[in-house]
């Protein structure tokens, strides 16, 4: 995993530590993991940076409607809910301050 840098999230290469080592969780989390099989990682993970930037850096780099493509998926509460625990771990590993707390 990344290490804790006790600073907000700042820019971009804060942006990819933070999905990084939650797709690194996600993947090997047992309930998770059956529902990204068949993802490819290489491919998604610059789009979710390209999300995470334009939500909390104002970079305007995602374009997409990332919504819509995640209604396709089959997650229960269950999985949303996991899901949300490991990315609010993750975000409180690595980061704290304004920025974190809106991507919470």
């Amino acid at each position: 995993m990344g290490t804790k840098t006790n600073a907000d999230i700042s820019c971009r290469a804060d942006i990819e530590l933070l999905i990084s080592s939650f797709y690194q969780k996600v993947l090997k989390d047992p309930l998770l993991k059956p529902q990204f099989e068949g993802l490819d990682i290489v491919a998604h993970l610059p789009v979710m940076y390209d999300f995470w930037s334009s939500l909390l850096l104002n970079e305007h780099a995602y374009t997409g409607n990332a919504f819509d493509k995640h209604l396709r998926l089959q997650l229960s509460v269950a999985h949303f809910k996991h899901w949300l625990q490991l990315f609010e771990e993750t975000l409180d590993e690595l980061f704290a301050g304004e920025k974190t707390e809106l991507a919470r």
